[in-house]
C-alpha cells in the first residue's frame, strides 16, 4: 500500500500564505484530518502543547516536518495529510530553518504505522522528489510523486 492510500484525494493542501504563525501553520497542517474526522481537534491541541513544552520536535530535516501526537490524543482513524507551504513557514526549529513540506501523521497505535514511517523516510531522503513536491503547481503533480512510495 502506498502512502497515498492514507492521504486520499482530499489530504493535500497547498498554501500560498505568508508569515504564518506556528499555531496557524499547525492548524492548516491538521485541517483535512480534522475535517474528515480522522482526528479530533484534541490531536491538534496535543501537537501545539508538545511544541510549547519542547519546541519543534516534528521538524525532521531542512524543509520537512512531520507533526504528530500520541494515538490517544484523538486519533479516530489512521491518516496522513500533506501540506505544502509555498513561502515556507518558521516553526521555530533552530537547526533546520523554514518548513515547506509537512506530512501530518495520525496513527491509531504504536505499531501499525511502521511501514508508513519506512515509506515516508524513503521519500524524505529523496531530495529530487521533495523539491518536486514543494515546487509542484497542482495536487495531481504531487499525487504522481507520492504514489511511488
Amino acid at each position: 500500500m502506498s502512502i497515498f492510500n492514507l492521504i486520499g484525494d482530499n489530504g493535500i493542501v497547498i498554501s500560498n500564505e505568508k508569515n504564518l504563525t506556528v499555531d496557524a501553520a499547525l492548524e492548516l497542517a491538521c485541517s483535512t484530518l480534522i475535517a474528515q474526522g480522522k482526528v479530533n481537534k484534541s490531536y491538534l491541541d496535543a501537537i501545539k502543547e508538545k511544541h510549547q513544552e519542547i519546541g519543534a520536535y516534528y521538524v525532521l530535516a531542512p524543509k520537512i516536518a512531520m507533526p504528530h501526537a500520541r494515538p490517544e490524543d484523538g486519533v479516530n482513524e489512521a491518516g496522513l495529510q500533506v501540506t505544502i507551504f509555498k513561502h515556507g513557514v518558521d516553526l521555530e526549529s533552530e537547526d533546520n530553518g523554514d518548513v515547506y513540506l509537512s506530512v501530518t501523521l495520525a496513527a491509531v497505535d504504536s505499531d501499525s504505522h511502521i511501514q508508513t514511517i519506512v515509506a515516508l523516510s524513503e521519500l524524505f531522503q529523496n531530495d529530487d522528489d521533495i523539491n518536486a513536491i514543494i515546487s509542484a503547481e497542482s495536487k495531481d503533480d504531487i499525487v504522481k510523486i507520492l504514489k511511488k512510495y
